[in-house]
């Protein structure tokens, strides 16, 4: 059925008509399921070996760790390089490290010591992929399906967490965690399979890309400082990435300590973030039509702190699962928005410096609140770390919005 032309909905699978995202989405679409099955697996067998939130939540501090020192360098090498070429080496690379965890397990050796050793080096791998595959979607779409493409892989990312979480619980109770991460390797040789036929757009690059390591990331600093519009967005996603990104550390321990669920209702949990995720993600997709909406940026923080302090007081099942959903739903809707702002209001030979920045704040921010909901859960248990997470994020950004409407007040 055709959308009416004075429609504020536009097409929500726009960007599937470019053969290259085509082709990249559908490798995606099977690499995502695998590496959901091991998001949920790793958080549950670091806590079956140790019994301790804390030693938990440091696995996913050290997988994100890397991106805290080593983004903004990612970024350079972004900008300097062909991105499809550096695409094939992080594949490859998470693949052989993924395989090797799924070696050990299977041989019945894994140690705690060696998810340590497989996050650390993911982290690595990770630092260089997620700016590069942010900044390699335009090159496939172009400007103007850039908000539908950044919106459908964000889609197929919380389908792949629905589906990932609830085939990775049935599993894990039936056959064991170590086939979660033998599917998981498997699972990147369809994305390098799709990285071979496709053909990037010719993009513009800097001369100032031939000078040192250091002056280009200066260079990159400089040109977000003076953009308002990017720093308070890197600004909001820092305050959210670091306090909502805690599902890995939170969820398996509220899971187990307060409703009393094993792998499949775990798994299920999960699932809930993914559907709220999706259904955030195909709503900016079809509204993306007239561009990222500064309200979005501006209010969804708010209401993801609520959620997660009202998740944080549930005890009974079925309202932890929705209010997971609905935080779901809103952390995506502000991620799709912050991204796309971010890549429409730069330029070419800027842009792997800016979604450098963007993971350094997203990703690279998330070891801190890791930690930290992992030390209040340690402590106090899963309920105040998802209290204490909401706070977080309502307290400095509740604060901003007042002073701006204060300052507005004044102005009038």
């Amino acid at each position: 059925m055709a959308v009416p032309r004075n429609s504020s909905l536009s097409n929500p699978f726009a960007a599937l008509r470019h053969k290259s995202f085509r082709l990249y989405w559908l490798g995606m679409s099977v690499s995502l399921i695998g590496t959901w099955m091991q998001n949920v697996a790793e958080p549950w067998l670091a806590y079956s070996l140790t019994g301790s939130p804390f030693l938990l939540s440091l696995t996913g501090t050290l997988q994100f760790l890397p991106m805290l020192f080593f983004s903004l360098f990612a970024g350079v090498i972004v900008d300097r390089f062909p991105k499809k070429t550096l695409l094939i080496c992080t594949q490859t690379g998470a693949l052989l490290v993924t395989l090797s965890l799924s070696i050990l397990i299977w041989s019945g050796s894994v140690q705690y010591w060696h998810l340590l050793v497989a996050a650390t080096v993911l982290g690595l791998v990770n630092t260089l992929d997620m700016p590069l595959r942010q900044a390699f979607v335009i090159e496939m779409v172009g400007k103007e399906d850039l908000m539908n493409a950044i919106a459908l892989n964000s889609s197929v990312f919380n389908v792949a967490r629905v589906l990932g979480p609830a085939v990775a619980g049935v599993l894990m109770s039936t056959v064991g965690i170590a086939v979660c991460y033998t599917i998981n390797a498997a699972s990147f040789l369809a994305v390098i399979v799709s990285l071979l036929f496709i053909r990037p757009r010719p993009v513009a690059r800097n001369g100032s890309m031939n000078g040192g390591m250091l002056k280009s990331i200066g260079e990159g600093l400089q040109y977000i400082r003076k953009n308002r519009l990017l720093l308070k967005t890197l600004v909001l996603v820092l305050i959210v990435g670091t306090f909502a990104m805690n599902y890995n550390v939170l969820v398996p321990v509220f899971s187990k300590a307060v409703l009393h669920q094993e792998e499949t209702g775990y798994g299920l949990l999960m699932s809930f973030v993914g559907i709220g995720s999706f259904t955030g993600a195909m709503l900016v997709a079809a509204m993306c039509k007239n561009g990222p909406r500064q309200t979005v940026l501006n209010v969804f923080p708010l209401l993801i702190g609520t959620l997660l302090v009202l998740t944080g007081l549930t005890g009974a099942y079925p309202l932890t699962a929705l209010g997971l959903a609905a935080t779901g739903f809103c952390f995506v809707s502000f991620t799709s928005t912050a991204n796309t702002t971010l890549q429409l209001n730069t330029p070419d030979q800027y842009r792997g410096r800016v979604m450098s920045v963007y993971a350094w704040v997203f990703g690279g921010s998330t070891p801190i609140g890791n930690l930290f909901s992992g030390t209040v859960a340690e402590h106090a248990g899963a309920a105040p770390g998802f209290v204490a997470c909401g706070a977080m994020i309502l307290l400095p950004v509740g604060l901003w919005m007042l002073w701006r409407w204060r300052r507005k007040q004044a102005a009038a």
